[in-house]
């Protein structure tokens, strides 16, 4: 079966970004899409210079469209056990395994690449600084990866209510440290993190 995907995919690029590298808790969640050039997508760009509604209409009609779409992310535990630059690597690993269809090529959003070979096979890929605002299927990733990993963190609030996940998701807001120094982390923070790693 991963032949056949393999070889009915000649020719077609997933571009891969991610979301929440940053925050103090969270996991870090990677998006990999296969654009349909037969539907464009009008207005894709950069998620962080989209507004929250715009990012939701745009990621349904990425689902809508795309010949492929697919998420992967790494939680904190992971994110503390291997650093947050491995998994986020990881997340992106586990994105491109999940699109339905293999693509020969892959596009990544920053100056590293992840692994790229899966099940000993080797996919061709770069490594585009400013991806995101430059190749449509990489703004169209980041746009599905930040609304995922909102809709996580929106989740956690859920779970956890005394932190405010819902309203910073998880970034080191002034407000957000303050209840880190009263509360305490719960098990959804960064603990290799500062300033949680100081406490």
């Amino acid at each position: 079966m991963q032949q056949e995907l393999f070889s009915k995919s000649q020719g077609l690029m997933a571009g891969v970004d991610e979301a929440g590298r940053g925050p103090l808790a969270g996991p870090v969640v990677a998006g990999a899409v296969i654009l349909d050039e037969r539907q464009p997508i009008t207005g894709l760009a950069d998620s962080k210079k989209l507004s929250e509604k715009r990012r939701e209409e745009l990621a349904a009609e990425i689902v809508a469209k795309s010949l492929a779409w697919s998420f992967g992310w790494a939680d904190a535990r992971e994110i503390d056990c291997i650093n947050i630059l491995q998994a986020t690597h990881l997340a992106m690993r586990r994105a491109i395994i999940g699109l339905r269809i293999s693509p020969s090529q892959v596009e990544v959003d920053g100056n590293r690449l992840p692994s790229l070979v899966f099940n000993g096979r080797q996919i061709s890929g770069n490594a585009v600084i400013g991806g995101d605002a430059l190749i449509p299927a990489i703004s169209a990733a980041s746009i599905i990866a930040k609304v995922q990993r909102d809709k996580m963190m929106r989740t956690m609030d859920a779970v956890y209510p005394d932190y405010g996940f819902g309203q910073h998701k998880g970034y080191g807001t002034e407000s957000h440290r303050d209840l880190i120094s009263r509360l305490g982390p719960c098990p959804q923070h960064r603990r290799s993190f500062r300033p949680i790693s100081l406490l």
